[in-house]
């Protein structure tokens, strides 16, 4: 039961703390939802949509692809697709792996089922299209990767459960924010895609809140950063024709 509300303090509280974050700096962000989630907290769902973000999929139960088989892969897609549809009125378009722990035919089968874009793989700093998805897809158009890295994910900073995380102590805001800047600050000298992944149970705390509010405060003030939502940054991705690459078996 305590290790199911430290869970719960995400749609609890922690969305709407978030989500006024965001409003007050005027950012669209793009909130990604289990499907066993949003049939939980419709209302949550529906508030993140009225908020003006993007809703992406995020398996149903949470479950990592790789433990399940191809049936059960798809199941997970078209019922977590299913619930989001019918609370957003929208088919989701973007997709994260439970976990990021991406399978090796979860590619093709994202592009088979409409999706633009996929963020589970970790190996470039710009998005690019997965070579081989192009062919797969109702749109003629490959499936985007935006890639992303455990340093920007709030739960290697923040989150302690026993028995079931085995990560050292927790971390201080400030340490966290540490860590973002300078992943901010390579990737506006190098050119990268700067993803940031929190979890509102986890960065949707008070204290934690208070230093995200201050971090998308100087994010925003940047001029040569542009701040959008996975989807727009996908559909740029397919507008500038970029050569596929990628290291999955569609890669070739």
């Amino acid at each position: 039961m305590s290790t199911m509300t430290h869970q719960a303090y995400g749609p609890l509280v922690g969305v709407s703390r978030i989500l006024g974050i965001l409003d007050h700096h005027g950012v669209r962000s793009t909130f990604f939802v289990p499907g066993f989630t949003a049939d939980r907290y419709p209302g949550v769902v529906r508030d993140i949509t009225a908020a003006g973000h993007e809703i992406a999929h995020h398996g149903y139960h949470h479950v990592t692809p790789t433990t399940l088989t191809p049936s059960e892969r798809e199941l997970e897609i078209t019922r977590g697709s299913d619930t989001l549809e019918l609370l957003t009125g929208e088919r989701p378009i973007g997709y994260r792996a439970p976990m990021w722990d991406l399978s090796w035919d979860m590619p093709e089968l994202l592009a088979r089922h409409g999706f633009l874009y996929e963020s589970s793989l970790m190996d470039a700093d710009l998005p690019y299209a997965l070579r081989g998805t192009a062919e797969h897809s109702p749109h003629g158009t490959p499936l985007i990767e935006i890639p992303i890295q455990w340093a920007l994910d709030d739960w290697e900073q923040y989150c302690f459960l026993p028995s079931v995380t085995e990560l050292g102590p927790i971390q201080t805001p400030a340490h966290a924010l540490e860590l973002w800047r300078s992943e901010l600050q390579g990737m506006r000298r190098f050119g990268g895609c700067w993803v940031l992944t929190n979890h509102p149970f986890l960065s949707g705390r008070p204290g934690r809140a208070v230093a995200l509010d201050s971090l998308v405060a100087e994010v925003v003030s940047l001029q040569d950063v542009w701040v959008a939502t996975m989807s727009e940054i996908a559909a740029h991705t397919v507008s500038q024709g970029l050569p596929p690459q990628g290291t999955t078996p569609l890669a070739g």
